[in-house]
């Protein structure tokens, strides 16, 4: 017997029929013997008719309104999906996140966790064996009483929390697709689905452009020690042997995995824009002069690229921020060019970020070095790099994205098993 943590996205949970597939699969582990508890997203689309409402009630509404509105859509598919259960003959109810209670701070719309309590879902499974039907994306804040939210994705966060609370076995992700591919099987049709990857690696794709996984998620995964496990919820659920190994991937510790490969897999990002700052004084308190505005504008800044020039007495730094933040970048640095001095700002947002991600590279010398012959044999022009221990991350026009992608997807040998 095991106790499961099995989430189930919107996609998933778009219509009744799919509800009632939904709920096939958790008789299937129920029947099992499994200790069953189920987290769910909103109806696909019904988040963003929620959040139309709010911004049509007024452009600027009170974030706490806004959550108690937008948390309702997995309220309904929760009791939906409880009802659906109970017509089948298993015990089930359904949970709001306030009710167990998933304790967050009090950022309206993109709260966090800080405390899951898991001891009457645990008290449910001994004494009823009920399963838990729960309202993803949303908790309580403790202070306030006020209903909060995740931000987008947040259902999974909810998942791997509470799967860390109640000390499952597992957490399954349930999807549209059937696991983590070593890049968008759109761009590269010889993407390889991985069977396992490491909490660092899955942490370095999803932040990297890989809509897989939420990033906060993974993280509470790593933290927590919590195996993750994404597979599809549109298998025939009785065609799964419960008791065999299922088609997915599992997201683990690094431990876990027995043969690492030097690559992992190749992310990329077309949502990235370039700013250059020209002649810049090369002078301590410069770097804050320009960053410390754009992090109190909660811009993100990524990769950061600095060059001395000739003289010694000036520098040029690029760097890169979303593509929606570009404009709002631009003025924030106009604003503080006199803290900062410098010459000239440039930019673009034709430009994509490509990275390659394996944990294998903390132990190989030369992989960067390969990528970027091949990338020039292309005639595909780097604009800027970044690395980090298990990464490195190229900046080009992202007219080239996808040409890259497929080269450095065979480059590594990912096209095949």
């Amino acid at each position: 017997m095991a106790r499961l943590v099995m989430k189930f996205g919107g996609t998933s949970v778009a219509d009744m029929d799919r509800i009632r597939n939904v709920a096939r699969h958790v008789k299937r582990e129920v029947d099992a013997g499994n200790e069953v508890a189920v987290v769910v997203s909103a109806m696909a689309g019904k988040t963003n008719e929620l959040v139309a409402w709010c911004r049509e009630g007024a452009p600027l509404h009170d974030a706490r309104e806004y959550d108690a509105v937008v948390a309702s859509g997995e309220q309904v598919t929760a009791g939906l999906l409880a009802i659906v259960l109970q017509g089948m003959g298993i015990e089930a109810r359904s949970w709001q996140g306030w009710q167990l209670p998933i304790y967050t701070d009090n950022a309206h719309a993109t709260a966090r966790i800080s405390e899951v309590n898991g001891t009457e879902l645990i008290k449910r499974f001994k004494e009823r064996k009920e399963v838990a039907v729960i309202a993803g994306f949303q908790g309580l804040h403790k202070e306030s009483g006020r209903i909060t939210t995740l931000g987008r994705g947040g259902s999974d966060t909810s998942a791997v929390a509470i799967a860390a609370a109640i000390q499952a076995d597992r957490c399954d992700i349930y999807t549209d697709v059937d696991g983590v591919y070593t890049t968008d099987p759109r761009v590269v049709p010889q993407a390889q689905r991985l069977d396992k990857v490491a909490f660092e690696e899955m942490l370095e794709l999803a932040s990297l452009g890989a809509k897989v996984m939420q990033v906060r998620s993974v993280e509470l995964g790593m933290v927590h020690n919590v195996r993750i496990f994404v597979r599809s919820s549109f298998v025939n659920p009785e065609e799964i042997d419960p008791r065999a190994n299922p088609e997915g991937t599992l997201i683990c510790d690094e431990a876990d995995i027995m043969e690492q490969q030097v690559v992992t897999g190749i992310a990329f990002s077309k949502d990235e824009a370039q700013i250059s700052i020209r002649r810049v004084q090369d002078k301590p308190g410069v770097a804050a002069a320009i960053f410390g505005p754009l992090a109190a504008a909660n811009i993100n800044v990524d990769m950061i690229v600095q060059n001395v020039s000739a003289d010694g007495a000036t520098t040029d730094l690029t760097f890169t921020v979303p593509s929606a933040d570009y404009e709002r970048a631009r003025q924030t640095i106009d604003k503080a060019k006199k803290d900062i001095g410098y010459d000239r700002l440039d930019g673009a947002t034709d430009v994509a970020k490509v990275s390659v991600i394996g944990i294998g590279m903390r132990s190989h010398a030369g992989v960067a070095a390969k990528a970027f012959k091949s990338l020039a044999e292309q005639k595909i022009n780097i604009r800027a790099i970044t690395t980090s221990e298990i990464k490195f991350s190229v900046l080009i026009d992202s007219a080239h994205t996808d040409q890259a992608v497929r080269t450095l997807h065979t480059l590594y040998g990912l096209d095949k098993k």
